[in-house]
């Protein structure tokens, strides 16, 4: 039982590692300005290094000390997660364009006429060699850190399973399972409301004290502690990972076993495997099912990895709310589904045809609560030169009013005019005069802006952005997103019986070995990256580092919504 209690205590403690990622995704890129595609590969990494290893550790199972492997796997799994957070501490602070100077530079995205190259260090900052080298770094210590964390996730889930079934009673050992099995679907859940939490923080709080901060979490240039999360979830796995060194290799068994063979080691005699892989795959019913599951998988892949991103710029919310969403109404929903799913099926012993009516039904249903999901949302609010021109000449940057002001083109202070139009900075709006808050040092509005015209008079305009006008259809798109995520969910374990139960017995432990290295290849790991291509189809404005694409600062909403 102390077995069973560390094993749900590491297996929660590696899903943080490993979710905590895709709750800060989109933080991550604005601070390293990756592109959706990039990070989504990043996100799915870790499924590289776990399935090429997955087949020997199966096959190796009964051969080896279990207990010490889970300990070197989860020491792997703490490393990566230590690693995860490096690149905060091996880059300098964040830097943002700013009205004020402050301790980092002297610079101000005011308009000031007739100051030719005022602006000079503020576009080209970011662009030494080292700034660019200081980049590939990044990412090379990040996709690193993701294929450790598929490694060491390697021996926890299969030796634990087949440890604790080997020396649990016939009894016991599906309790035991089964709460193993509530923790991995509580874990993502868990890891989104540790996202939530750390990024109201600044990201730069152990670098900058608190009044040399000018921005709020509901700033669009805010990014959030998203390296502290990694930090803790790396902290409980090295904890949960030293009793593993003191298990036995063997323990003597829970009383009133019957003798009987592990259900979970996959060693199928190795000369049979072509045989075995082929008789399953000739299969019809094992291989639409499990084409099914990965067409659903490959889904579910994408939206865990981008869906806070979507209600962040979809709904003008924070990170932090969006992963609060997710992790407290969207996870629980799907996990609610899945146990319905097995209590239907359980409560009125279903046959394979009746499974099968089921997963249909469970589809079906999901699809007539996804589909309004399609027009739930607006437009990208009116951004000056970006999606929307006062003059004829539709995208023309310049516009006539701030010529004198020499803006430009990197910077990103997205500001709200009195006119409800956004302009990307005080700059291009014209605004020369600032005012600020003595108090905390923060920008209160922004005043004489030649481009922001109310009734001839030139304009004010206050910090931030404009927002997209959304908030009235966000509850109505979380009760339906959640309603289908029950319903999606419901078909889990008939699906999985239908594998279960259409192919022969002594082909099953091999089956699910095989069934999960396809969900694996075809589903988890382009999953988010064709997702994060898709999002990156509809961006209209990137942000530009050293002439190249970095994180995209406005999308289309209507495109990213319906793609």
């Amino acid at each position: 039982q102390f077995f069973v209690f560390c094993h749900g205590l590491l297996q929660l403690s590696q899903l943080l590692v490993s979710g905590y990622l895709k709750s800060s995704i989109s933080t991550i890129e604005r601070r390293y300005g990756l592109s959706s595609q990039t990070s989504g590969l990043l996100a799915s990494f870790n499924e590289v290094g776990n399935t090429l290893l997955i087949v020997f550790v199966s096959y190796f199972g009964s051969r080896v000390h279990r207990p010490r492997f889970i300990g070197c796997g989860a020491i792997l799994v703490s490393l990566a997660g230590f690693l995860m957070s490096l690149p905060h501490f091996i880059t300098g602070p964040y830097e943002y364009d700013q009205s004020v100077a402050s301790m980092f530079s002297n610079t101000t995205d005011l308009c000031q006429p007739g100051v030719l190259g005022s602006w000079g260090n503020l576009s080209d900052a970011g662009c030494t060699p080292h700034a660019a080298r200081e980049n590939h770094e990044v990412l090379l210590v990040m996709f690193i850190a993701q294929a450790l964390l598929g490694i060491g996730g390697v021996p926890i889930q299969p030796f634990g399973i087949s440890y604790i079934d080997d020396f649990a009673s016939e009894r016991n050992s599906p309790l035991y399972l089964g709460i193993l099995f509530s923790v991995t679907t509580i874990g993502p859940g868990v890891a989104f409301m540790l996202g939530s939490a750390m990024l109201r923080f600044y990201v730069d709080i152990d670098k900058v004290t608190g009044d040399g901060v000018q921005l709020t979490n509901k700033d669009p240039r805010w990014v959030g502690a998203w390296w502290l999360g990694f930090l803790v979830a790396a902290s409980l796995v090295a904890m949960s990972a030293v009793p593993y060194f003191f298990f036995p290799r063997e323990m003597p068994k829970e009383v009133g076993e019957v003798l009987r063979v592990a259900l979970l080691a996959l060693h199928t005699n190795t000369s049979y495997f072509p045989l075995v892989l082929l008789r399953n795959l000739r299969h019809p019913v094992y291989l639409l099912v499990v084409l099914a599951q990965v067409n659903l998988s490959a889904m579910v892949a994408g939206l865990a990895t981008f869906m806070a991103k979507f209600l962040e710029r979809q709904f003008s919310l924070t990170a932090s709310l969006a992963n609060m969403i997710i992790g407290a109404v969207n996870i629980p929903g799907a996990m609610v589904g899945i146990v319905v799913g097995g209590a239907i099926l359980k409560r009125f012993q279903m046959s394979l045809r009746q499974c099968s009516a089921m997963c249909v039904l469970g589809m079906f249903l999901c699809l007539l609560m996804a589909f309004p999901l399609l027009f739930l949302g607006c437009p990208t609010q009116k951004v000056a030169g970006v999606t929307y021109s006062e003059s004829s000449e539709f995208g023309h940057r310049a516009l006539e009013c701030n010529l004198q002001c020499n803006c430009p083109e990197k910077a990103y202070n997205p500001i709200c005019g009195s006119n409800a139009i956004e302009y990307i900075s005080p700059c291009s709006a014209g605004c020369s005069v600032v005012i600020i808050n003595a108090g905390n040092n923060s920008v209160l509005n922004y005043t004489n802006c030649s481009c922001i015209s109310e009734n001839g008079l030139a304009g004010f305009a206050k910090p931030g952005t404009c927002g997209t006008g959304c908030s009235h259809l966000f509850l109505p798109f979380v009760v339906l997103s959640c309603l289908a995520g029950i319903l999606a969910s419901t078909s889990h374990t008939p699906s999985f019986m239908l594998i279960l139960r259409s192919i022969q017995p002594e082909d099953k432990s091999f089956a699910v070995g095989i069934q999960f290295m396809l969900l694996r290849v075809l589903a988890w790991m382009p999953g988010p990256v064709l997702y994060g291509s898709a999002i990156d189809t509809t961006c209209i404005l990137w942000e530009k580092k050293c002439d190249r694409k970095a994180a995209c600062r406005y999308y289309d909403n209507n495109l990213f919504r319906q793609r």
